[in-house]
């Protein structure tokens, strides 16, 4: 019981940072942008189509469901 308390306090705690300012140059990045291959977006919108019946939706809250 011990050793998954620690897995689960050692997971959790490696999400935690904190960006310094020189990082944030690099974060902001165009390289670093989802959206940057207009291309490939529009190649995983179409796949993501096909499997789900589903268009557009990116950035919106929600499920496929139609519920919020």
């Amino acid at each position: 019981m011990a050793l998954v308390v620690l897995a689960v306090i050692i997971a959790l705690g490696t999400g935690c940072t904190t960006v310094e300012p020189w990082q944030r140059r690099t974060l902001s990045d165009a390289t670093m942008r989802g959206d940057r291959d207009p291309a490939g977006l529009l190649l995983a919108e179409h796949m993501w189509f096909s499997r789900e019946a589903a268009a557009g939706g990116r950035g919106v809250g929600g499920g496929g469901c139609g519920c919020n």
